[in-house]
């Protein structure tokens, strides 16, 4: 049996790892290191000798070209030190050998701005969407409900019935894309995984705060063709356990969390695939 091994980005400005690697273990994984950009800079880590890459939440060199945009062409743009590949060349190869990644807010931007996400055609240097300021123009901390699209190629979504109840935080996570044959081409093809719905999960909305930022068409979550490859706003590794629920004292609530099966499902593929 493969030994399910996880990375998790940290530096400049992420603020979630801890969280990530912990929900990489309790979903399965034998492994999961947290690795500053610096190391896969320097070349003391690689991309080569994992299965699942987490790109975590944060605010990215301050956000001061735009949330992720600064980690974005530094990944695009980088060598590794001594080899003089191009990271981006790991990422590409990573993804190439069917492995996974999942952005989580700051990680979700930075993978859309690289052009991984929605990644139409399987470009996945090609950027067609953003996220930026939210439509009030505040920061938001709230939680959210998100409705699934059971005919999405998600992988990690798959046997979530209706919806997932999760977290959000932050003052970008408006998602607009470059033109309608992009929107056309997202929901055609169900990529946009997860959307802002009502509490029963029954429709997607666009009204405040169901819908925290004014994304178009309602989205919350993307994944490209494969469904190996996913970014969301909402926080699933914030939400793996029972006592992290913002009513879990006043409700009967299961013990696992709804982000979980997230993780669950991401080792799964590995042990099962790779």
């Amino acid at each position: 049996m493969t030994k399910a091994k996880a990375l998790v980005i940290t530096g400049n400005g992420t603020n979630c790892e801890m969280e990530a690697a912990h929900a990489c273990r309790l979903g399965g994984f034998d492994e999961a290191r947290i690795a500053h950009i610096s190391e896969l800079m320097s070349g003391e880590v690689t991309l080569d000798d994992y299965h699942f890459l987490n790109l975590t939440g944060g605010f990215l060199d301050g956000d001061d070209l735009g949330s992720a945009k600064a980690q974005a062409n530094r990944l695009r743009y980088a060598a590794v030190e001594g080899s003089g590949e191009p990271l981006v060349e790991q990422l590409l190869r990573f993804i190439g050998d069917g492995k996974l990644i999942l952005g989580v807010c700051n990680g979700f931007q930075l993978m859309v701005k690289m052009g991984m996400l929605p990644a139409l055609g399987s470009d996945y240097l090609k950027q067609t969407a953003t996220l930026t300021y939210n439509a009030n123009g505040r920061f938001q901390d709230r939680w959210c409900y998100l409705k699934v699209d059971p005919a999405s190629p998600s992988l990690y979504t798959k046997g979530v019935e209706g919806g997932v109840y999760l977290p959000i935080r932050h003052g970008e996570g408006k998602f607009l894309v470059d033109c309608q044959e992009t929107l056309d081409a997202i929901e055609g093809k169900h990529l946009s995984c997860l959307k802002y719905s009502d509490k029963n999960y029954q429709a997607s909305t666009m009204e405040f705060p169901e819908n925290p930022n004014g994304s178009i068409n309602a989205i919350a979550g993307v994944c490209d063709e494969t469904g190996r490859i996913m970014g969301l706003m909402p926080h699933p590794e914030a939400f793996v356990h029972r006592t992290q629920h913002p009513r879990w004292t006043r409700e009967e609530l299961p013990e696992e969390g709804d982000g979980l099966i997230f993780f669950r499902n991401a080792a799964q593929y590995v042990r099962q695939n790779l």
